[in-house]
C-alpha cells in the first residue's frame, strides 16, 4: 500500500444489526414513496487514512462507554435533539483512531475507494477531524436540505481537506442520505471566510455565522 492516502468505505446501513437495517428500509420506503421513485439501498461511510506509515480510521459511531480516548474519539455531538445530548445514549462520537478498525468492514460494498494519495490532503483531513461542527444528528439545523449524519461528516472532511477528483457516489443503486449536507456546509464556510475549499475554518463561530446567515 502507498505510504499515504485516503480510502473511502461504503457500508450498508445496519450492517451487523437487523434492527437498524429494518428501520433504514422503512425510512427509505417512505422517502421513496414521497419522491415517487423505487426504494434504494442505503449506505453509510467511513475513511481509512494512511500517513507516513501509520493508519487511522475516521468514522462516526454511537458511544458505547466512557473510554472514547481508546477509540480515538476527538469530538461528540447530540442525536435527535440538542437537549438529549446530556445522556450518552443520545450522543455520537467522531473517531480518529490510530490502527483502528471499522465495524462490519467485511460487508463493505465497492470498497475501498482510493480518494487521494496526496500526503498533504491526508494530513489536512486528519487535522480537521477535531474541528467538525457538533451538529445534531438527524436534524437539518443549517437548512441544507438534508439531515446531518455520518455521511455529512465524511463529505465535509473530504471537501474541506481539498481532495480533488470526480464526485463521490455511493454504490450502484444505492443512496447516502446526508452526503450533500456536508458538502453544502463546507462550501458555505469557504465562502463566509473567504478561504479556499481546503482551508479549515478553525473557529467554531464561523459555523454559527453561516447558520445565522442561512
Amino acid at each position: 500500500m502507498p505510504a499515504s492516502g485516503v480510502d473511502l468505505y461504503w457500508l450498508p446501513l445496519g450492517a451487523g444489526g437487523h434492527f437498524v437495517r429494518l428501520n433504514g428500509r422503512a425510512y427509505e420506503a417512505l422517502v421513496a414513496l414521497r419522491e415517487r421513485r423505487p426504494a434504494r439501498d442505503l449506505y453509510h461511510s467511513a475513511l481509512v487514512v494512511r500517513l507516513a506509515g501509520e493508519r487511522f480510521v475516521v468514522e462516526v459511531a454511537p458511544i458505547p462507554d466512557r473510554h472514547g480516548a481508546r477509540r480515538g474519539a476527538v469530538t461528540e455531538g447530540p442525536v435527535g435533539a440538542r437537549w438529549a445530548g446530556r445522556w450518552r445514549i443520545f450522543r455520537y462520537e467522531v473517531r480518529r483512531w490510530p490502527a483502528g478498525s471499522i465495524s462490519d468492514v467485511d460487508e463493505a460494498v465497492e470498497s475501498p475507494r482510493r480518494l487521494t494519495g496526496d500526503e498533504r490532503c491526508a494530513r489536512r483531513l486528519l487535522d480537521l477531524v477535531p474541528d467538525l461542527p457538533p451538529l445534531v444528528w438527524g436534524r437539518d439545523e443549517l437548512g441544507t436540505g438534508e439531515m446531518w449524519n455520518c455521511n455529512s461528516v465524511i463529505s465535509w472532511l473530504i471537501a474541506r481537506s481539498g481532495i480533488a477528483g470526480a464526485p463521490v457516489r455511493p454504490p450502484a443503486g444505492g443512496r447516502a442520505p446526508g452526503w450533500q449536507a456536508g458538502l453544502t456546509l463546507a462550501q458555505r464556510q469557504a465562502a463566509a471566510t473567504g478561504a479556499g475549499p481546503h482551508d479549515p475554518a478553525r473557529r467554531p463561530e464561523a459555523v454559527h455565522r453561516v447558520a445565522h446567515h442561512h
